[in-house]
């Protein structure tokens, strides 16, 4: 495979090497806009292809390079983009006419089922069509039903934890999280009840571990069908094997026969489209694809973040006993029964989720598609103003702007008190993304992230250990912001610090002690 991949690459770089003398590279110049100039092929994105730096530090560089810019122009590859510093521009493109940037641009042939029917990658009226169906899985009234499910994985996962910590317990958090994080989708959205702590061998983690390898063949696919789809579409290139297709869509399948037969009516994702598939003319490979995305995004950047998070969490403690003294509150409260609405409504817990979002969001860049025409005002004082024509792409940079001293004093400062108030500029923090096109799942991810933290914490204490990197340092290898020798901590189960109410064992555990 991995011959083949290499062959597969020259032959992109060959047939690339060709359409670059075709190709016009001097786009910015002649609008004068200000940019790097641009390598044959590789355009601006030489340091992420040859793994020497990781995109979002590529762009934080030109943003800071060029800060007196409100836009300035890059290459992705051969392609030009409008990177946007300005936020009420990135207000204009993103909500007041989204009309004309409705879209994301596609990195992925028609020949691949999983991703291009996924409604991050459907357009115009067949993504408005497939959002409609969905919304209803992502509104509170629904959270709130999933809480339960949600609840009884976080009670499972840290009663494991507390054991296996009781007498201190170093660990790589990557892993233990994307255990949780992986029984959490497959419950709440194919309904199916795993441990993977218990069988970490199973189905589910196994092709986590597989499809979302992207310091593998994964990676060298998605960077060539982002930028040459031509080429897969020729060479009938497959992001994913079969092997994973199948898996989901029988999963899928299984899941509707099951429901159908026994009468079962789930508040989830799967539900939501059975009840509208003859309407809407939903076949089973467009229910696989959203349940598929739904695992990716789920699965793998929920449960990075929730590294970045502990990380954060035991390298400031102050943070940490003040979150501690929030939680035994309420759970004094609630008498040991914390309900969806006393966890979601945590606000210090909310403010310190909200910080570490602002320094490590979970995309590089957000991108639009042009659909018509827009004049941007001049980039600089005194220039001229530029048109963005269709097909033009427009990127925002979360972790630049997220970190621009301008919006947040101090910005590589860990400071949860910048979101205690709330007020917070929509176009300066989008970790989620911006407007209509905003992540559909983002209620959900902080719901299962703020529900497994209240129980950790309430049991737990999270600590460095040798192996833990102040500053976290970035993979250079990996397309998605990660760490690059793992999130290492210390896990100590609480003893003398324990609150009352669980010490007298109002809170159940049920875990059987071997």
């Amino acid at each position: 495979m991995e011959i083949f991949m290499t062959v597969l690459t020259i032959l992109a770089i060959g047939l690339a090497l060709y359409y670059f003398r075709l190709r016009d590279t001097s786009y910015f110049k002649e609008k004068g806009l200000l940019h790097d100039s641009p390598l044959p092929i590789f355009g601006n994105m030489a340091p992420y292809f040859f793994r020497r730096k990781p995109v979002y530090l590529i762009l934080a560089d030109l943003y800071n390079k060029y800060s007196q810019t409100k836009y300035f122009g890059f290459y992705d590859f051969m392609s030009p983009v409008i990177v946007l510093r300005d936020p009420e521009i990135i207000n204009s493109i993103g909500i007041k006419n989204f009309d004309n940037f409705c879209d994301h641009t596609s990195f992925v042939a028609e020949n691949e089922p999983l991703m291009a029917k996924n409604l991050f990658q459907l357009r115009g009226d067949t993504w408005r069509e497939m959002r409609k169906i969905l919304s209803p899985t992502f509104t509170s009234s629904k959270m709130k039903m999933m809480f339960g499910l949600v609840q009884e994985c976080a009670e499972n996962f840290v009663n494991h934890i507390a054991i296996r910590s009781e007498k201190g317990w170093t660990t790589e958090m990557k892993d233990i999280f994307t255990n949780y994080t992986n029984d959490v989708v497959a419950t709440t959205a194919f309904g199916i009840g795993i441990d993977s702590i218990k069988d970490p061998n199973n189905d589910f983690i196994t092709l986590t571990k597989t499809v979302l390898n992207f310091d593998s063949i994964v990676s060298t696919k998605l960077l060539l069908g982002r930028n040459f789809p031509w080429l897969f579409k020729t060479l009938n290139i497959k992001l994913f094997g079969e092997k994973t297709r199948i898996f989901f869509r029988n999963v899928i399948i299984d899941s509707i026969k099951t429901r159908e037969e026994k009468g079962i009516i789930r508040p989830d994702m799967i539900q939501m489209m059975m009840e509208s598939r003859e309407k809407m003319h939903i076949s089973y490979d467009d229910m696989t694809a959203q349940a598929f995305v739904f695992f990716l995004a789920g699965s793998d950047s929920t449960a990075t973040f929730m590294c970045f998070l502990a990380h954060e969490i035991a390298v400031n403690n102050e943070v940490q006993i003040k979150l501690r003294e929030e939680i035994d509150q309420s759970l004094k409260i609630t008498n040991g029964q914390p309900t969806y609405d006393v966890i979601m409504n945590l606000k210090y817990l909310d403010a310190v989720i909200n910080e570490t979002l602002r320094l490590y969001p979970l995309t590089s860049f957000v991108d639009r598609y042009c659909s018509k025409s827009l004049e941007l005002p001049p980039a600089i004082p005194g220039g001229k103003s530029f048109t963005l024509k269709p097909g033009t792409s427009v990127w925002f940079l979360p972790y630049s702007i997220h970190r621009d001293p301008k919006y947040f004093p101090n910005p590589e400062k860990f400071d949860p008190n910048r979101f205690i108030d709330g007020n917070i500029d929509p176009f300066v923090y989008f970790p989620f993304g911006i407007g209509p096109r905003i992540c559909i799942g983002n209620r959900y991810a902080l719901m299962i992230c703020k529900v497994v933290f209240f129980h950790l914490l309430a049991r737990c204490e999270l600590e460095i250990c040798s192996k833990t990197s102040i500053p976290i340092k970035f993979s250079k290898k990996s397309m998605v912001m990660t760490a690059e020798n793992g999130f290492w901590l210390k896990i100590n189960a609480r003893k003398s610090t324990l609150p009352e109410i669980i010490k007298n064992g109002e809170i159940s555990n049920n875990v059987e002690r071997k």
